[in-house]
């Protein structure tokens, strides 16, 4: 029977070829945090998932608008509402800006280390 990880675990939501999620991966190994890392080539983002980011953050933060698929994708000519902008992300996770990191409640999107510095400093964190 798996013995679950003792301590925080930090969640990743990314792709294994992306800078930013390898970085965010690096941060938390050397930081000895439990990583549950998801390729989102593999497999996608739930919808749930996905609206837990967004409910905290908003959907105009999960966006990377200054990437070439948003930029290929003829977005930046567009008016869209946090729900049709979702539905875009769902459709495509090149639209998203990686990593998206939830390390219990919390999450952020894109490369953050001030945010995870933050939440390992923590008492009863690893490093805190």
């Amino acid at each position: 029977m798996p013995v679950a990880p003792s301590g925080p675990t930090v969640q990743v939501f990314g792709l294994e070829d992306s800078q930013p999620t390898r970085a965010a991966l690096r941060f938390f190994k050397e930081r000895r945090i439990a990583i549950h890392f998801v390729d989102l080539r593999r497999r996608a983002i739930a919808p749930g998932e996905l609206r837990r980011f967004v409910d905290r953050l908003g959907a105009r933060t999960l966006a990377d608008t200054e990437g070439r698929a948003w930029r290929e994708a003829g977005l930046g000519y567009l008016r869209m509402d946090d729900d049709e902008l979702v539905g875009r992300l769902l459709a495509d996770e090149r639209l998203l800006r990686l990593p998206l990191v939830r390390f219990g409640t919390e999450v952020s999107a894109g490369r953050d280390e001030a945010t995870w510095k933050r939440w390992t400093a923590r008492p009863g964190t690893i490093g805190g």
